[in-house]
């Protein structure tokens, strides 16, 4: 092959080589599984209306939107850089590309270094309160891939780093976080160890032979159970930011439909299959959507 042939070629390989790595680098975001970014997202909008009355600014809006997806992609970077040596003896994990070595670890902390810059930037169009927070939830999204070594409930520890957008929200848009504002990041929590339980159920054998603990391997056999009682409390907690806000019928539809979600995960992990379990914990999509839906019937279907 002549010099001229050679660099046409080398210059034809370049756009399928770019096309890898950047799609490699959105897998190691989660850029391709969206259901993680909607987990963290939910709670955030909640608390976004109900600050706001019914009408956030779109400027904040815009904001936490951005934010959370930045943040939710940083935290898997993170949770894959420490878990690379663990991932690949991990059925659901090993594909992974820090752990099937399709992208370095110096490269993983260049592109987490760079997301944490641009949510900096974005946190720093808030006030005081909410910067400070945001710093708070930088900290628990960082450490907590750490806490599976040694916390026996990682579940809530992620609970609180998704919940944190919570008390955000409302520091952004009044100032200050009233007490249905820490309702609400409690409420965030709960929900995040049920689906979080869910999730942990889909690795549980796994994590047992790795040595990583789980919410699954603690309660063991009373697994479900527990995710019924933290639905509950869940389900409980939001009836009381019902009644605290004075909130109506449009409201209580939203939490019907959020309850019989929860009814259907009940339904599905009942044989504590797998694909079951995964598909239970996806289902909580329809949860956080339900209960947003009951937040905007309460206010744009008022007379």
């Amino acid at each position: 092959m002549d010099a001229s042939a050679e660099f046409t070629a080398t210059v034809m390989r370049r756009p399928s080589r770019l096309v890898r790595r950047l799609a490699d680098f959105s897998l190691l975001m989660r850029l391709d599984r969206p259901i993680g970014t909607w987990l963290l997202l939910w709670p955030t909008l909640w608390a976004l209306w109900i600050a706001a009355q019914g009408h956030p600014q779109r400027r904040l809006f815009a904001i936490f939107v951005a934010g959370t997806i930045l943040m939710r992609s940083a935290g898997c970077i993170v949770n894959d850089l420490a878990d690379r040596n663990i991932d690949p003896h991990v059925k659901r994990t090993r594909m992974r590309p820090l752990a099937a070595r399709l992208v370095s670890p110096y490269e993983a902390l260049a592109l987490f270094g760079l997301l944490i810059a641009l949510a900096l930037v974005l946190a720093l169009q808030l006030n005081l309160l909410s910067i400070k927070l945001a710093f708070v939830g930088a900290a628990l999204t960082v450490s907590y891939p750490w806490f599976k070594r040694f916390f026996p409930l990682p579940q809530f520890y992620l609970g609180l780093s998704f919940g944190w957008a919570v008390p955000m929200a409302f520091a952004a848009t009044l100032g200050l976080v009233p007490r249905v504002g820490w309702l609400l990041f409690v409420i965030a929590v709960l929900w995040a160890g049920v689906y979080d339980t869910m999730y942990a159920m889909v690795d549980r054998d796994d994590d047992l032979r790795i040595g990583v603990r789980s919410s699954a391997i603690l309660f063991g056999d009373l697994d479900r159970l527990m995710v019924g009682a933290m639905q509950l409390m869940v389900l409980w907690a939001l009836v009381l930011v019902g009644r605290s806000l004075h909130f109506g019928d449009g409201y209580r539809w939203g939490l019907i439909g959020g309850a019989l979600c929860f009814a259907w995960q009940q339904w599905l992990i009942r044989g504590r299959d797998r694909a079951a379990c995964l598909q239970a914990f996806q289902n909580n999509y329809y949860f956080g959507l339900a209960i947003f839906t009951g937040i905007l019937l309460q206010y744009y279907s008022r007379p």
